[in-house]
C-alpha cells in the first residue's frame, strides 16, 4: 500500500496548529489592548444602561486611555484645596449632554447640575517603585440619574479598578487594598491604599441619607485654571463653553489654595478644614451630632471651629478642648488629624497616613492663638 506524503512545511504547521488549539482553558492569559478611542467618538452615558462594565465603555477620554485626554464636553477642573487621599494625586473633569448648563446655587453649595450629569476623578501615583513609574489605581465617578419626587437630586456611585497594563478599568463596588511604595520629593512613602465600597462612598457623599457631590462648588472652582488652550477662570470657562448658566455673583466667596504660605495663616486652615472635614460636619451628614460645622461660610465664628469647645468624648483627658487656644498638644482636632489609629483619625475614611504638611499648619495656627481658654 502507497504511504500518505506529506511535506516538511505541512507537517510543521499541522503541528502548531494542534499545539495551539489543544491548549487548556485555564493557561496564562495575555490581555488585549482596547483600541483607543478616537477623536470625535461621542462620549455614551445611557442613563438606562450606567453604570457600565469598563470606564472605556463611556469614551471620555481620546486615544490611550491612561493619559486621560479629554473628549468633546469632558472639561479638566480644579479645586482650591483638595481631600488628602494618601497622597494620591488626582485630575477632575466634568461631563454634561449637549445643550445643558449647571446653575449656581450659592457660593458654598454644589452647583445644581443638569440630568445625565457625570464627574470623574482618577487617583494616581507617580514614581511607583520598583518601576519608578506613573500608576493609576482607580476612576471614581458619580452620574446624575435624576431628580425624585420631592425634588432631590439622584446621585449613584460607580467605581472603576485599574489593570496593572493601565489599558483600562474595571466597575468593582466591593472596595479592595492596594499596597504600594513611592517616591515624593526625595521621600520614599508606602500605604495599603483603600478602594472604597459603595457603602464607604455614601458615609462621606451624603446628606439625609441620599448621594451628593462634595467639591464642585463655586467656592472651590472661582480661580484661574491652566488649560491648554491658555489661563482662564473657571467659573467663567464653564459659562463660555455653555456648561454653566450665567448670571452667578460677580464677588464670590472662596477657598484658598491651603499650601500658599503667603495667605493667612487662618484661611489655609478653614480652607483645608472645610474640603477635608465640612462633608461630614454639617447638617444632616455622618457627624452632624458632633458641635463643630466645618465648612467655609461657617468657620469664621470660632465655636464652629472648635475653639475652646470642650470635646463630647474623652479620648485622653490632656486633650481638653476641640481646639485649645495656644496648645496644640491638648487640641483634640490636632489629635485626630495626625491619628493613623481607626477609632480616632478624621477623617474617618478615605486615608491611612497622616498628612504630615498639613499637622504642621495645624500646630503653627494653634499655636500662633492667643493662649488659654475660659
Amino acid at each position: 500500500m502507497k504511504k500518505n506524503y506529506f511535506p516538511p512545511t505541512l507537517l510543521l504547521l499541522m503541528g502548531l496548529f494542534v499545539l495551539f488549539s489543544c491548549q487548556s482553558d485555564n493557561d496564562d492569559y495575555t490581555e488585549i489592548t482596547p483600541t483607543p478611542t478616537p477623536t470625535g467618538t461621542p462620549v455614551s452615558a445611557d442613563l438606562s444602561q450606567v453604570p457600565y462594565p469598563k470606564l472605556s465603555d463611556y469614551h471620555f477620554f481620546t486615544g490611550a486611555l491612561k493619559n486621560n485626554t479629554p473628549n468633546d464636553r469632558v472639561l479638566p477642573y480644579e479645586i482650591a484645596s483638595g481631600l488628602f487621599t494618601d497622597y494620591a494625586h488626582k485630575k477632575r473633569f466634568v461631563w454634561m449632554p449637549e445643550n445643558t448648563k449647571a446653575v449656581y446655587n450659592g457660593d458654598g453649595k454644589v452647583v445644581t447640575f443638569p440630568i445625565g450629569t457625570v464627574l470623574i476623578k482618577t487617583f494616581y501615583y507617580d514614581n511607583v517603585q520598583p518601576e519608578n513609574k506613573t500608576q493609576i489605581i482607580e476612576t471614581r465617578l458619580m452620574i446624575k440619574k435624576g431628580v425624585d419626587s420631592e425634588g432631590v437630586d439622584q446621585w449613584i456611585f460607580a467605581n472603576y479598578i485599574w489593570n496593572d497594563s493601565q489599558t483600562d478599568a474595571v466597575l468593582d463596588m466591593n472596595g479592595s487594598y492596594r499596597s504600594l511604595t513611592w517616591t515624593e520629593n526625595g521621600q520614599t512613602k508606602s500605604t495599603n491604599y483603600r478602594i472604597p465600597s459603595s457603602v464607604e462612598c455614601l458615609t462621606c457623599h451624603k446628606k439625609d441619607e441620599k448621594a451628593i457631590p462634595i467639591g464642585p462648588k463655586p467656592q472651590n472652582l472661582n480661580f484661574v485654571y491652566n488649560y491648554t488652550d491658555g489661563a482662564k477662570n473657571q467659573l467663567t470657562k464653564w459659562m463660555e463653553r455653555g456648561m454653566l448658566q450665567a448670571g452667578y455673583p460677580a464677588n464670590i466667596t472662596s477657598t484658598i489654595n491651603w499650601q500658599d504660605t503667603s495667605k493667612p495663616l487662618e484661611l489655609r486652615v478653614r480652607s483645608y478644614i472645610d474640603i477635608n472635614c465640612a462633608h461630614c460636619h454639617s447638617e444632616n451628614s455622618h457627624c452632624d451630632y458632633r458641635p463643630m460645622r466645618f465648612a467655609f461660610s461657617e468657620t469664621s465664628n470660632p465655636v464652629n471651629l472648635g475653639i475652646c469647645v470642650e470635646p463630647q468624648e474623652f479620648i485622653d483627658n490632656d486633650l481638653t478642648h476641640i481646639v485649645s487656644r495656644g496648645k496644640f498638644q491638648r487640641s483634640m482636632l490636632h489629635f485626630r488629624l495626625q491619628s493613623t489609629d481607626e477609632a480616632n483619625r478624621m477623617p474617618l475614611l478615605g486615608r491611612t497616613m497622616a498628612h504630615e504638611e498639613a499637622v504642621l499648619m495645624i500646630e503653627q495656627w494653634i499655636s500662633s492663638l492667643n493662649p488659654n481658654c475660659p
